[in-house]
């Protein structure tokens, strides 16, 4: 049976890859592959109650609508163009460490906003557009984003770290402290890796978009005042969730939404329009985005129901001799294919962690690897929440996206590896 349903995954990804490359319906193609896979399992009330749960993840829908509503405010107020002139210039100035830098950034941010998918559009919103009005093409834009968002391994808030410290009995810092230096590492030869790929590729600069919500109106007088309202949630955020100013810890929404009340009282507009296109955005964000990670969370269930999970967990104990690698390589695979690197690591950690002594590691360092190495995975999975949305904003494939952060990523968990396993 567990050679059939192997059988059946590696078709069902076959088949996916081949639609989704064809640019078939992202949403039909991952909606009908989860369901097919869950009869053949005979279970195919997971693959509904899958799309049930999707429907109404709060974070998700929280911050992604809220998002695209703020965006859409800036959009009609006119604070994007004013934002977009005044650095467009000073960004292009930056030349080819302008990807890398993009990416650390996004990094850095996630550090303190733990969550891929809320990093990625709090600050996708932002920086996706504001790269292509440099001159960058947008899969490269959106790409620069995608890879920063495993800053989170760094965050005292992940799951998957404080699993590590109570398994291994000792404080979530002390686990961040042990992997520090090989994630640090590891982000800067990514970043370096994806600005390298994009000045061969000629996708650093040039761009010139035919999209009018790409392109920088030079009639413009710039507004600082204006300017600066597009940033003010984010740095509600940061200020917030980073402890900075304590008093500013919100979630993204409200963040959001307290901005648009500052965009109408600054910009003086009408409060019937803005509250118009708010809750319009937010109803595109459901429909464009978040329909297609409720289908991919579909497609996920219907891997789950297969017993992928569990394959791959019962192969790994019964080979001890290959832990270090299977349990760098296990969660990599399991994310990229799931889109999830937290679930990818917590799996392996939970089954894996009590035996680290046996495979010949510590607990920290192999929970280490196993949580990294998902989030790496994640982050070159065209199915990940934070890459569908990055997408999102530059209306590119995410499969795209996969292919251009591939190199760099892999060169990453290679680093990871032999700072933590060796």
């Amino acid at each position: 049976m567990e050679i059939f349903n192997f059988f059946i995954l590696i078709i069902a990804i076959l088949i996916v890859g081949y639609f989704l490359k064809k640019q078939y319906d992202t949403k039909v193609v991952l909606l009908s592959a989860g369901v097919f896979m869950a009869i053949i399992s005979f279970n195919p009330m997971m693959a509904l109650n899958a799309f049930a749960d999707a429907m109404t993840t709060g974070g998700l829908i929280q911050v992604i609508c809220s998002v695209i509503g703020f965006t859409e405010v800036m959009k009609i107020t006119g604070c994007d163009k004013h934002l977009f002139n005044l650095l467009g210039d000073i960004l292009k100035k930056t030349g080819i460490f302008l990807i890398p830098a993009s990416t650390l950034l996004t990094f850095s941010i996630n550090i303190a906003l733990p969550s891929a998918s809320g990093c990625a559009a709090a600050v996708g919103s932002i920086l996706i557009p504001l790269l292509i009005h440099s001159g960058v093409k947008p899969v490269m834009a959106a790409t620069a984003i995608l890879l920063g968002t495993y800053g989170s391994v760094l965050s005292p808030g992940l799951a998957s770290n404080i699993l590590i410290a109570e398994l291994a009995n000792i404080s979530v810092l002390e686990v961040i402290n042990n992997h520090k230096i090989a994630v640090l590492f590891s982000i800067l030869i990514a970043s370096l890796t994806l600005g390298a790929l994009a000045v061969y590729l000629e996708e650093h600069k040039g761009y010139v978009s035919d999209n009018e919500s790409f392109k920088i109106d030079k009639k413009i007088k710039v507004n600082f005042l204006f300017a600066s309202i597009n940033l003010i949630p984010l740095f509600i955020i940061i200020l917030g969730f980073s402890g900075l100013v304590p008093s500013l810890k919100m979630g993204v929404a409200q963040a959001m939404l307290l901005g648009v009340f500052i965009a109408v009282i600054l910009t003086r507009s009408s409060p019937t329009v803005v509250s118009k296109k708010f809750f319009d955005g937010m109803g595109s964000a459901y429909s464009n985005i978040l329909g297609i990670i409720i289908a991919a969370t579909v497609f996920v269930s219907g891997l789950k129901s297969l017993g992928i999970e569990e394959l791959f967990i019962d192969f790994m104990i019964s080979n001890p001799s290959i832990a270090p690698i299977g349990g760098t390589l296990g969660p990599f695979f399991l994310a990229i294919v799931t889109g999830s690197g937290d679930v990818a690591a917590l799996a392996f950690n939970q089954s894996l962690l009590p035996f680290s002594e046996s495979f010949g590691m510590s607990i920290e360092d192999m929970g280490s690897l196993s949580a990294i190495s998902g989030a790496i995975g994640r982050t070159m999975s065209p199915l990940a929440g934070a890459a569908i949305i990055c997408a999102g904003f530059a209306k590119v494939s995410t499969l795209e996206l996969a292919k251009r952060s591939s190199f760099g990523m892999v060169l990453a968990l290679l680093c990871i590896y032999i700072i933590l396993a060796i």
